[in-house]
């Protein structure tokens, strides 16, 4: 149990710079595993001499959980991973991220964790699970959003899991025989408006916040709700479930999210229509939905189930008039007329610029009529809501109401922020290593991106121009050179970390352009889960990419320990 004195340090945020106690106390332990690790390899140096290194995975989906796994797995192989101190991820490598650190010593036994992790992978979640989570998470927090229907419908779809571990749980268990980890998302409105310093939030097993401002809260208390920088109400703590869902919902474009998320919707309610009976019982395909009525089907089921064809139709730019004739019949009987009316000018012509109106003003009337005879329907109208208001990651704000001299004034007026997947931004989690109290000296930037493989490194760079922080200049790249990379670059600059970069598909490991092409199109961002073939041929291809480069991998290390070396005899 949390002391009193330990849990009033939880219920404030910090300002500053300076590494929490608990991660230096990480990363000391983690060091002087790396300095073995080195001298495994025949590379001799003090501790003072180490050089820090961190891996940074980019985001993609599945394509980035697998391909992480094994850029990983390769590594132990080449006893080479405990040279890693710091491990950061974003979007779908976290999601490979929240397995590994489920394990205690997980960078010690990582061929059993893959084999955990692949197992898993194969197995499935009932509906009812899903919804059981979905109501959950519904009914205990202030702020539920997509971001909570993402986690529970889609996440569990792909990860086959619903991990309800918090970091306090892992906190517990952590070991510093791992390295340490950093998950980023980005604030949803500080990247609209163009506040760079403002923008990525880093979640680290003890802090999470502004990476590059200095304002940080315990990450158990991340989400509650904060006033001039104390802590005034209590929300549950982040689970590994909702985390996985706020780092990587950015999968496709908007207009391909939304139609995942209406199918989503639609397949919930014919379900749960499917469990009363109704279809059992009349024989309706869950095709026919025009030929459902009264007693066919649950009243506000048939509602929202309409409700939802018609924003799909209207997204795919086709008639959704015999649904909204549906609809209007359904509210006809419980509608007096002048709202009936309002109701009848709103529809009469739905189309992309009023179709969220029409969805509000029914929504709103279903919850006003109680019409719900199940938890389910009220959740759903709710999931519909914030479909058409385009409503994630709503979070209370720490930062509410206090003055910091580096924060932006306009984050901290809100109650709440939105944090969202830091893909969306720069599908590449440089910024939270390049916090300068870290002193990483080489960073291996894995990229798993769908198109180009520089894009990542050239934005970063140019953030951190505006930034004024160190960063390898990155040349323009050829369109030839997008297309079909190479598996290993090296970036460096005055004053700058080392930058290893490897594009998961290459010319060395896909052979060559049309390889590259025909491997992209079979791993594509958005598509279904993974088969067991997949996955393994993935496993492979990620981990050539390290086997193939261990001896350059051990010479970029040898080149920094020399520099340093070189620095400090200039110095002295």
């Amino acid at each position: 149990m949390m002391s009193e004195e330990n849990q009033s340090e939880c219920s404030k945020v910090r300002m500053g710079h300076s590494l929490n106690e608990a991660e230096k106390h990480h990363v000391t332990s983690r060091r002087e595993s790396a300095l073995e690790c080195l001298k495994r390899h025949e590379i001799h140096c003090s501790l003072e001499k180490m050089p820090n290194i961190a891996l940074v995975a980019s985001g993609g989906s599945e394509r980035a959980m697998v391909g992480l796994l094994g850029s990983l797995l390769a590594l132990f192989q080449d006893d080479l991973l405990d040279c890693v101190l710091y491990l950061a991820g974003l979007s779908g490598s976290t999601w490979c991220m929240v397995s590994l650190y489920k394990e205690p010593d997980w960078s010690s036994k990582l061929e059993k964790v893959k084999e955990d992790i692949k197992n898993k992978l194969g197995g499935r979640i009932r509906l009812k699970e899903k919804l059981k989570k979905l109501e959950k998470y519904y009914r205990e927090k202030d702020n539920f959003s997509l971001t909570d229907f993402w986690a529970a419908l889609v996440i569990t779809m792909i990860v086959k899991e619903i991990d309800e571990q918090t970091f306090s749980d892992l906190r517990r268990k952590q070991s510093t025989k791992d390295p340490y980890p950093i998950f980023t998302v980005i604030d949803k409105q500080s990247h609209k408006d163009k506040l760079d310093a403002d923008t990525f939030v880093e979640i680290t097993p003890h802090e999470t916040g502004y990476s590059i401002t200095g304002a940080f809260v315990d990450t158990s208390s991340f989400g509650s709700q904060f006033d001039k920088g104390v802590q005034i109400k209590d929300q549950p703590e982040m689970d590994m479930m909702f985390l996985q869902g706020l780092c990587g919902s950015g999968l496709a474009s908007i207009e391909k999210i939304l139609e995942e998320l209406i199918n989503l919707i639609k397949d919930l309610i014919l379900g749960e229509l499917d469990t009363m009976g109704d279809y059992a019982s009349s024989g309706v395909t869950q095709t026919d939905i025009g030929s459902l009525s009264a007693p066919h089907g649950d009243e506000a089921g048939q509602l929202l189930l309409n409700l939802v064809e018609v924003n799909r139709l209207v997204l795919r730019e086709e008639d959704p008039s015999t649904n909204i004739t549906i609809l209007n019949d359904l509210l006809r009987v419980n509608l007096p007329q002048d709202e009936l009316e309002n109701l009848f000018t709103i529809s009469k012509e739905i189309n992309k610029e009023n179709v969220k109106e029409y969805t509000l003003y029914i929504c709103d009337l279903q919850t006003s009529w109680n019409l719900t005879c199940s938890r389910i329907w009220e959740i759903i109208a709710k999931c519909i809501e914030l479909v058409v208001c385009w409503i994630w990651g709503t979070t209370y704000n720490f930062l509410h109401n206090m003055t910091a001299a580096e924060v932006s004034p306009s984050v901290c007026r809100d109650t709440t922020r939105k944090y969202v997947d830091a893909g969306i931004a720069i599908n590449s989690p440089f910024l939270p290593l390049l916090r300068r109290e870290r002193h990483i000296d080489l960073i291996v930037s894995l990229d798993f991106s769908e198109n180009d493989p520089f894009e990542s490194l050239t934005e970063t760079a140019q953030a951190c121009k505006r930034l004024h922080i160190d960063f390898p200049e990155v040349p323009p790249m050829s369109k030839e050179e997008k297309s079909a990379p190479k598996d290993f670059y090296v970036f460096e600059g005055h004053n700058a970390p080392a930058v290893i970069h490897i594009p998961l598909f290459n010319i060395v490991n896909c052979d060559d352009k049309a390889g590259i092409k025909r491997m992209k199109h079979k791993y594509s961002t958005f598509q279904g889960p993974y088969s067991g073939e997949l996955i393994e041929e993935l496993l492979e291809k990620a981990g050539l990419n390290i086997r193939n480069n261990k001896r350059n991998l051990l010479t970029e290390i040898k080149k920094i320990i020399q520099r340093k070396q070189s620095h400090i005899r200039s110095v002295c």
